[in-house]
């Protein structure tokens, strides 16, 4: 049996919200020459990932939520919003990420991650909180809601 579709969206913010949690916690602490070209690619394919993540929901679950719950559209259209607004920061967050595999530095990097944790909670929290129980109410599958592999 499948789980809801509310609890797998919830299952997989959470595992992206560990994922940045733990690139937060590699960039805070300056990390050692020899372990910034992995973290680097774990920002990028935490990028990758959350790109995922979103686009499934543009093309697979906010369609189907808008046809099955028109009320929803003006919501719906709010969360297709951020994730325009959210891929800004991930390029920002590429653009460091390469920098700091380029050059072994990247000093705003650490910032970056934080302002886009900040910005990724609360997205995360208000789709949790509007639409998982219209999701639950969805008939098909949970690959409305792609996410590839944890970037981590």
């Amino acid at each position: 049996m499948t789980s809801p579709l509310g609890a797998e969206l919830r299952r997989i913010h959470d595992s992206l919200r560990a994922d940045l949690r733990a690139l937060q916690a590699a960039a805070a602490t300056g990390a050692r020459p020899d372990v910034r070209r992995t973290l680097a690619a774990h920002c990028l394919a935490f990028c990758a990932a959350l790109t995922a993540h979103h686009t499934g929901e543009d093309a697979g679950a906010f369609p189907a939520l808008a046809q099955r719950f028109p009320e929803l559209a003006s919501v719906l259209d709010e969360m297709a919003e951020d994730h325009v607004w959210i891929s800004g920061i991930l390029a920002r967050v590429e653009e460091l990420a390469g920098e700091l595999a380029a050059s072994g530095t990247s000093p705003r990097l650490a910032g970056e991650l934080d302002g886009l944790a900040a910005i990724v909670e609360s997205h995360f929290s208000f789709e949790e909180r509007r639409i998982a129980a219209a999701l639950d109410r969805l008939p098909g599958p949970a690959t409305l809601l792609v996410q590839q592999n944890s970037a981590l």
